[in-house]
C-alpha cells in the first residue's frame, strides 16, 4: 500500500477543495477536464492488486479499490482503466481517504455530488458506476 502521505486526496486535496476549483469553472469541459487531471495525481497501483477481490462490481470501466486502516483511519488505493472515472475516484478519495468508519457513514455524499453537480453531467451508467464506487468504499469501512 502506498504511504498516507504520497496520496493527495484527503490530505492536501479535500472534498471542500474539489467543491471550490470546480465552481471556478463555467462550463462543463472545463470541469471534466479537472477531473480527468484530478486523477493523473493518484499514486499508481501495483498491478498485484488489480485482482478480482479488489474489483468494483456494477461499473462500466474497470476500477479496483483496497484499504489499510491505520490509527481507525481508512486509506484507499484505487485505480481504474479509463481517465474520467480515476478522476471521480479522486473526487471520491477527497471525501473518504484518512477518515473514521464514523467520518465515512456520516458524510452525505449525494450532497456532496449535488454540490459538484455531477450526477446530471454523467451518463446513466456512469452514475451507477460512481455509486458503485463509493458503495464498496462504504462496505470496506463498516
Amino acid at each position: 500500500m502506498s504511504s498516507a502521505a504520497e496520496n493527495p486526496f484527503g490530505n492536501t486535496i479535500s472534498s471542500d477543495d474539489i467543491i471550490d476549483t470546480l465552481s471556478f469553472f463555467d462550463g462543463w469541459e472545463d470541469r471534466y477536464k479537472y477531473i480527468i487531471d484530478l486523477g493523473k495525481e493518484l499514486p499508481a497501483m501495483d498491478e498485484s492488486k488489480r485482482s478480482e477481490a479488489n474489483l468494483v462490481k456494477g461499473c462500466q470501466s474497470q476500477v479496483w479499490i483496497e484499504h489499510i486502516q491505520v490509527d481507525n483511519r481508512f486509506w484507499f488505493e484505487v485505480d481504474s482503466d479509463a481517465f474520467i472515472v480515476k478522476g471521480l475516484l479522486g473526487v471520491i478519495l477527497a471525501a473518504y481517504n484518512g477518515k473514521t468508519p464514523d467520518d465515512i457513514a456520516a458524510f452525505d455524499i449525494e450532497q456532496y455530488f449535488d454540490q459538484l453537480g455531477l450526477m446530471r453531467h454523467l451518463s446513466p451508467t456512469r452514475g451507477n458506476g460512481l455509486r458503485a464506487m463509493v458503495e464498496k468504499i462504504r462496505a470496506l469501512a463498516a
